[in-house]
């Protein structure tokens, strides 16, 4: 079986790669029926001669390949019939603008898998870029602190060699004593916590976060039952919440009224309350000052995030009285960090997290016969057609939604 390393294609240019030389040269050890082809690109991390001194083909032409391994879409018209895809087609929200992706995938015959439903039989997720995506996503939150107040100037991530690198940054500048406050307990809020705790801020409890003071700058990580609230007074259980979350409502004015800065890291779920909304900002007692939007759902739970940013322009203000965009340190203002593709700022560190992760859960299953059904669970179409898993996303195909 061939597996192609695909040149990025998509704008604006993702330098990021499935798998670095090294982690191919591990998947070829570990899997010896796999052979590997690159396909020559001049933006990936890793350059091409990389890949040729680890005595791997480099080539322009890779439809002699049987898997096709990427990171973003690849556009429609460089797809290559009768093959099998891997990439992050964001089209399993029905994202209207991959709409047609997701046709010529079915026109073309072509067996997708996307790596956002590469999971456990629990549902867990097995590979991803969050840990990066929350280690720039808080580097760039405290980028965007300094700058508010003129305090001290980080460089961007991106222009620096790896997460080391961010650290050392970090620990030249002073943090006041403020309080921040980090949503979610996945891999992004983890590689949020990351930077937290190589920095040394310390760990509060909720109670003590809530209704203490502190000398130095403090952090809470706090999960759904943390800042939702049972409407009923019951108990809250997160297992029913992300079940069914239309009996809770929001409890994260109480974070509010003592947080500066605000990292989130939480999934938002359909159907789930708004953390805060563009009345709450509003409150004399709401004290966010900065807000790292890592999860950036636009004009969602976070009633701040009015739009994605960019890693060349990754900070806008929000002014909560007009409800509208304003310079980022405008007098009063909300400074957002709301850009939607962090981890492509550690391109290098990132590929290679993720490589790992795809030698250990997915290669396996293509000399296994699949036996933990890793691939069935994360392919999308088949001979033409969705498959079972999949098939609510009809009616999105046939432009019914």
């Amino acid at each position: 079986m061939t597996f192609a390393l695909l040149k990025e294609r998509k704008n604006p240019p993702d330098r990021r790669a499935v798998l670095s030389p090294t982690s191919m040269l591990e998947a070829q050890e570990r899997f010896p029926k796999a052979r590997f082809i690159v396909e020559a690109s001049d933006i990936r991390v890793f350059p091409d001669v990389a890949y040729e001194k680890a005595e791997f083909d480099v080539v322009t032409d890779v439809s002699a390949a049987d898997v096709m391994l990427g990171v973003k879409e690849v556009p429609a018209d460089a797809l290559i019939p009768n093959k099998k895809y891997f990439f992050f087609s964001h089209t399993i929200k029905k994202q209207p603008y991959n709409r047609d992706l997701l046709r010529a995938v079915l026109a073309k015959n072509i067996e997708l898998y996307d790596h956002e439903v590469i999971t456990k039989a629990s549902g867990l997720r097995l590979i991803g870029f969050g840990r990066y995506a929350g280690i720039v996503g808080a580097y760039n939150g405290f980028r965007a602190l300094g700058k508010k107040y003129k305090s001290f100037d980080l460089p961007p991530a991106n222009s620096l060699t790896g997460i080391e690198a961010l650290h050392a940054q970090l620990a030249k500048i002073g943090l006041p004593a403020i309080k921040i406050l980090l949503t979610g307990t996945g891999k992004v809020a983890g590689g949020a916590q990351e930077i937290l705790d190589a920095m040394g801020v310390k760990k509060v409890s909720v109670a003590d976060y809530l209704n203490k003071n502190f000398k130095t700058a403090v952090y809470c990580k706090i999960g759904v039952t943390d800042y939702n609230r049972r409407k009923d007074g019951q108990k809250p259980s997160a297992k029913e919440f992300f079940s069914d979350p239309s009996g809770y409502e929001s409890d994260f004015m109480r974070f509010a009224k003592v947080t500066q800065y605000f990292i989130a890291g939480h999934f938002y779920g359909q159907g789930a309350p708004y953390l805060f909304t563009r009345e709450d900002a509003k409150h004399d007692d709401f004290n966010i000052e900065v807000i790292a939007d890592i999860s950036c759902d636009i004009d969602g739970p976070v009633a701040s995030t009015l739009r994605a940013s960019t890693i060349e322009d990754p900070f806008y203000g929000y002014d909560a009285q007009s409800e509208s965009e304003v310079a980022m340190d405008a007098p009063g203002a909300i400074t957002v960090m709301a850009v939607d593709n962090l981890p492509c700022e550690l391109p290098k560190d990132a590929s290679e997290g993720f490589g790992q992760m795809f030698i250990e859960h997915v290669f396996p299953a293509f000399f296994n016969g699949d036996k933990d059904g890793i691939l069935q669970r994360a392919r999308m179409t088949q001979n033409g057609k969705l498959t079972k898993r999949f098939s609510y996303l009809q009616d999105y195909v046939d432009g019914k939604e």
